[in-house]
């Protein structure tokens, strides 16, 4: 993001910023953090001038970044004007956030992780299943984690599982027969 920070409330209801990364330790001795990327694109790092942090509930800062640079699928960089470890190690395990006007656009049937958490999971009459704690990336399939009457249920997002997914409504519909077949219940 180059220019000013968005102060802009999200459309329709979903949240105004999606987490892009989490700083994970520093990274020498001159301030410098290594970030893990939640984005299929570590290089998007590359173009912004600040992130967000969470300062409140629903409230968030613009903070600066430099001298960023992408090496084996890891972002490092110096967050405001940080220039020692210990002042690097103050940010450990801090989320980043971008805001939603920036996000890179969705193709079809896609979505944002962070709307479709807390998302209720019906059957097609409407029954409830459950609601969607995370969602595990493994590989090949996406794999949804449930929180049911039961425990906790590991659905694989195959299409003819999953029938639909509305963020804006916090709904997603599953087939229950097909789920049934695939569906674990975790221990």
């Amino acid at each position: 993001m180059k220019g000013k920070p968005n102060n802009q409330p999200g459309k329709s209801g979903l949240i105004g910023y999606l987490p892009i990364g989490q700083v994970l330790r520093p990274q020498g001795l001159s301030g410098e953090v290594k970030v893990r990327p939640d984005t299929d694109d570590p290089a998007r790092f590359l173009t912004f001038d600040f992130l967000y942090q969470k300062t409140g509930d629903d409230t968030y800062a613009p903070i600066a970044i430099h001298r960023v640079s992408v090496r084996k699928g890891f972002v490092y960089l110096i967050l405001e004007d940080d220039a020692s470890v210990d002042q690097a190690e103050a940010r450990r395990n801090l989320l980043l956030f971008i805001d939603r006007a920036h996000a890179s656009p969705l193709g079809e049937n896609e979505n944002y992780i962070a709307d479709m958490i807390g998302c209720r999971i019906v059957d097609t009459q409407g029954r409830e299943i459950g609601q969607l704690k995370d969602i595990l990336q493994p590989g090949a399939q996406d794999v949804y984690v449930v929180a049911t009457a039961e425990g906790e249920m590991l659905i694989p997002a195959l299409r003819h599982v999953v029938l639909s997914v509305d963020p804006e409504k916090k709904l997603i519909t599953v087939d229950k027969d097909r789920m049934q077949e695939v569906a674990v219940l975790a221990d």
